[in-house]
């Protein structure tokens, strides 16, 4: 009996699939997981949603579904959980003592409870299964076979030593990714080893799209469209489950377009892109620096981003600008919670003390709470002007062009290359953690780096002196300044003088002088508006 003729059997599957049209899409899906026969139109179905051009030949080894919400997926990863594990025999790639595991994972215990419950009802309602059943406790069930059906906790740690015969991911784009213990590519690196020794296992990914990061863009950009024995599945709400009324998609994509798309549409959303490449991060690591000492004579700047010591870590980095201008992680520090606020902040305040630092930035966190504990041990807490995402944003360019070296600390690059920007509705980017993800040592050290970098500055003069090829002005009626943004962070900035206001007859301009800087914002314009203010002076002019 193959899959689809359990299916349709009344005595099986069919209670949970009695409107067989709108389960359509569904069925040509498993037609392709098991290399069953398809019609004409099954075959155009096939095309549409996989982007190959022939059906396969073999069955597939790993299914990933990039599927609308309410598109039926926790149904289907049930239903071949089930069949896997009570209409297959194993038994030639078992051992006498090896227990074959049909283990279900997702984002969280509780969201892989919905393929449970309906595995549960499965071999509860299904008279020729329920006998088959041993044991049946709240996270697994045990069949006469020796096979195990269990909720497996998402982590790369205990799913080693384990034999799958099938692995049952749920909402795969919502896993952890850089920034966890259990990164969602440790995870599956983990588990494809589990079932390498027994042929036909099967590895079932489904979900609902998000960024386009972690493991389910991954293997959609590598294997959509691709023949072999990875299968790539996407499609809209409506087509793998036209019981969705019309109206509530169509009130969605009102509210928000682009979330919609996502949630509905099965299309990873367009406005959420990697902050930057995980290359140019660890390519600003100093590899086995974890701390630099005082140096006497040095200015150092700190950065904190406080926290009331339950839910988010409480952070502080240290930094200086070198002779070049570039800024140097000297140290950081990250106390996760629980702790006591007062004394991370005595900690903090000893080991600013230790590198000359009389004050320290931090963002607006509980009001006066920060500046009190820590002028009560000698140091000045001073508010940021720049919201989080804004410090993000001048950080970039400053890790594009090389002009910063990084601590070697896993979680600080873990953090910046799981940041992700989003473009609101109004065309405004905001830069932020995922959801359920933390950036608070991420966070300290762009403030740090922003701040020393808008100190200490290098400009690059184009020549050394520009006026020994155009004679400064005695006067002029109009000084202006180009600036032009380069593509690895840094800029051009142009200043040139016209010699009166008259700009249809007057086509003279004077190249004043140019320089080559780091593309910061907080930096660049203080600049420019005091060398256009030395040359108005020195031009006399009368027009900036």
């Amino acid at each position: 009996m193959n899959v689809l003729e359990a299916m349709d059997d009344p005595a099986l599957f069919r209670p949970w699939f009695k409107r067989r049209e709108t389960w359509r899409a569904w069925r040509v899906l498993l037609a392709a997981l098991f290399a069953l026969p398809m019609s004409e139109e099954d075959l155009a179905l096939f095309r549409e949603c996989t982007g190959r051009d022939a059906a396969p030949d073999a069955a597939i080894d790993e299914m990933w579904m990039v599927i609308g919400r309410r598109g039926g997926k926790s149904l289907i990863l049930a239903m071949l959980g089930v069949f896997l594990a009570a209409f297959m025999d194993w038994s030639a790639y078992l051992v006498p003592g090896e227990t074959a595991v049909v283990s279900i994972l997702a984002a969280d215990r509780r969201q892989a409870r919905v393929i449970f419950r309906y595995i549960r009802a499965m071999f509860t309602h299904i008279a020729v299964l329920k006998g088959e059943v041993v044991r049946d406790d709240d996270e697994s069930i045990e069949l006469a076979s020796g096979i195990i059906i269990e909720i497996s906790t998402a982590s790369y740690r205990t799913i080693r030593g384990t034999t799958c015969i099938a692995v049952l991911g749920d909402e795969i784009a919502f896993w952890r990714t850089g920034d966890s213990a259990n990164p969602d590519h440790e995870i599956l690196a983990a588990v494809r080893p589990a079932m390498a020794t027994v042929p036909g296992s099967k590895l079932f990914a489904g979900s609902s799209p998000y960024a386009k990061r972690g493991e389910l863009w991954d293997n959609y950009r590598r294997f959509y469209g691709r023949a072999g024995p990875v299968l790539v599945w996407q499609a809209p709400t409506q087509t793998m489950n036209p019981t969705v009324p019309e109206r509530v998609i169509a009130e969605a994509y009102e509210r928000d377009d682009v979330a919609a798309a996502a949630e509905y549409g099965a299309q990873f959303r367009s406005d959420l892109e990697s902050y930057v490449a995980r290359e140019v991060v660890e390519a600003a690591v100093v590899v086995d620096r974890h701390e630099l000492p005082p140096v006497s004579g040095t200015t150092y700047v700190a950065f904190v981003d406080p926290s009331g010591g339950s839910a988010d870590s409480m952070t502080l980095a240290i930094a200086h600008a070198d002779d070049k201008g570039r800024g140097i992680v000297d140290a950081i520090r990250e106390r996760r919670p629980p702790f006591s606020p007062d004394e991370v902040v005595a900690e903090f305040a000893a080991l600013l003390r230790s590198y000359g630092v009389a004050s320290v930035r931090g963002d607006r966190y509980a009001g006066e709470w920060p500046r009190e504990r820590f002028r009560a041990h000698g140091i000045e807490y001073e508010v940021a002007e720049q919201p989080k995402s804004d410090m993000y944003r001048d950080l970039l360019p400053l890790l594009n062009s090389g002009q910063v070296e990084l601590l070697d600390l896993p979680r600080l690059v873990s953090q910046l290359c799981a940041l992700e920007r989003r473009t609101a509705r109004g065309g405004k980017d905001s830069i932020d953690h995922p959801p359920g993800a933390h950036d608070d040592v991420s966070n300290c050290v762009a403030g740090v780096l922003v701040a020393v970098s808008a100190s200490a500055v290098s400009f690059t003069p184009w020549r050394r002196s520009m006026t020994e090829v155009a004679p400064m002005p005695a006067n002029a009626g109009l000084i202006f300044a180009v600036l032009r943004p380069g593509e690895k962070g840094e800029c051009a900035l142009v200043y040139a003088a016209r010699r009166s206001l008259d700009r249809a007859n007057d086509k003279t301009l004077v190249l004043l002088d140019v320089e080559v800087a780091p593309f910061v914002l907080t930096s660049i314009v203080p600049r420019v508006v005091e060398r256009l203010r030395s040359f108005a002076s020195a031009c006399g002019v009368r027009d900036l």
